[in-house]
């Protein structure tokens, strides 16, 4: 299938990369040179390209040869992934430990979150995801009550929580909310990434909603410093800013 060709060349490109074989700056060969190198079409090897542009690996000017950024773990909210889908496609062996699940009312922000009334039944789960054996990310997940009997089912070691749901019970995510900010590493924190109480964590707090909008979870994750880099990219094609001439109004921030 071509689908599966285009990520396989991607895959490849991005082992590449991260493997140091292209350093930063350096160009990649040309699409025809990549096509007659997977036995491709010019078309498959430019979508596998595409996919690696998203991920702010390398450059995406048009008509030009692809330039590699950088080598960093970067994790684009250009589309819905889960953690795990995006550590495997990048070429990080991933595992994850779930530390408690325990049933409980939500907090008023949870209700909120899930858009249940305050204090309904609710299911938190604390887990550790590793990158190489490396504790990368600490998870704390309200899920609605609803999805509560298809999380109590899974192993312990179960690598993707929402892939699992998906494939066991059609509990499928289509849509995200995502909230960046940094945080002091607490006490459970630092004993569990490894790092000193009081050091800055890359904090990522989203919303994930079904394709009619149910709320399933909302999730407060904690990233040790430097172990991924989020990308969110943006155009005006998409998003369109009115400029006119002698116009100094500065948009609002919100």
């Amino acid at each position: 299938m071509g689908t599966a060709r285009y990520l396989e060349i991607a895959e490849a490109l991005r082992r590449s990369i991260l493997g140091g074989e292209y350093p930063v700056g350096a160009q990649l060969p040309s699409e025809s040179d990549l096509a007659a190198r997977w036995s491709a079409s010019r078309g498959t090897v430019r979508q596998a390209v595409a996919v690696l542009a998203s991920e702010g690996l390398i450059g995406s000017r048009q008509g030009a040869r692809r330039i590699v950024l950088r080598h960093e773990r970067r994790h684009s909210f250009a589309e819905l992934n889960s953690f795990a889908q995006w550590a495997q496609g990048m070429g990080y062996e991933t595992s994850s430990h779930i530390l408690t699940r325990t049933r409980r009312p939500a907090t008023p922000t949870e209700a909120s979150r899930l858009s249940v009334p305050a204090g309904s039944g609710i299911l938190y789960v604390l887990r550790l995801r590793l990158l190489d054996g490396e504790p990368a990310m600490l998870e704390r997940t309200a899920y609605a009550e609803w999805v509560a009997p298809a999380v109590e089912e899974l192993a312990e070691d179960c690598v993707s929580i929402m892939n699992s749901i998906a494939e066991r019970q059609g509990i499928v995510a289509q849509y995200g909310e995502h909230l960046i900010d940094a945080v002091p590493a607490g006490s459970v924190d630092a004993r569990m990434l490894r790092v000193r109480r009081g050091s800055p964590l890359l904090r990522q707090r989203h919303l994930t909603c079904t394709a009619t909008g149910r709320p399933i979870e909302w999730t407060d994750d904690r990233y040790v410093a430097g172990s991924v880099t989020f990308s969110v990219s943006n155009s005006s094609d998409t998003a369109p800013l009115s400029r006119h001439a002698g116009d100094l109004s500065i948009p609002s921030g919100d």
